[in-house]
């Protein structure tokens, strides 16, 4: 065991508005603390190296890669994972039209597509269909191909801009 996973760091943060306290080991990241210590598994641990966007969540209203950032960063940090943001209520139109425009096939991709499009469309209320592709380009879908993501988050930014929402 190398010294970074011995040495461990006291850490206090807000996982999907609610406070945590953990001990935690140097070099844990960010995506193995709330799979394995907080049991929030939607996010999913794949390529390790920040590449496919499989990981990500949102640390002080930024999309990050939890592969990439240690637990012990996030000390003092607000983060929302794809679970918290369901319980919120504020992706479930982007969830839902996901399922409609049947841009999900095997899911794995989906809870990272789902935050970058969420944080996409908190910082721009009509994006262009380029920088929708622009913004997800980080995420990688094997089995869909990306036209129906993107349709779905045009969609929902039409919608949301439509309801005022946006």
């Amino acid at each position: 065991m190398t010294q970074a996973f011995r040495d461990k760091v006291d850490v206090s943060l807000t996982v999907n508005g609610e406070p945590v306290e953990a001990r935690v080991p140097a070099g844990q990241h960010l995506i193995d603390f709330l799979r394995t210590e907080q049991g929030l598994t939607g996010a999913h641990a794949s390529c390790e190296h920040g590449v496919c966007g499989a990981c990500t969540v949102r640390v002080d209203g930024q999309s990050v890669r939890g592969c990439l950032t240690l637990a012990a960063q996030v000390d003092g940090a607000e983060v929302w994972t794809v679970e918290g943001l369901t319980d919120s209520g504020s992706i479930n139109d982007l969830q839902d039209a996901f399922v409609a425009r049947n841009a999900l096939q095997c899911g794995f991709c989906t809870p990272g597509m789902l935050v970058a499009a969420e944080e996409l469309l908190a910082q721009v209320a009509r994006p262009t269909r380029a920088e929708i592709r622009e913004h997800l380009s980080g995420n990688y879908c094997r089995c869909t191909g990306y036209e129906a993501i993107v349709d779905v988050v045009e969609s929902v930014a039409r919608a949301r801009a439509g309801k005022g929402l946006s």
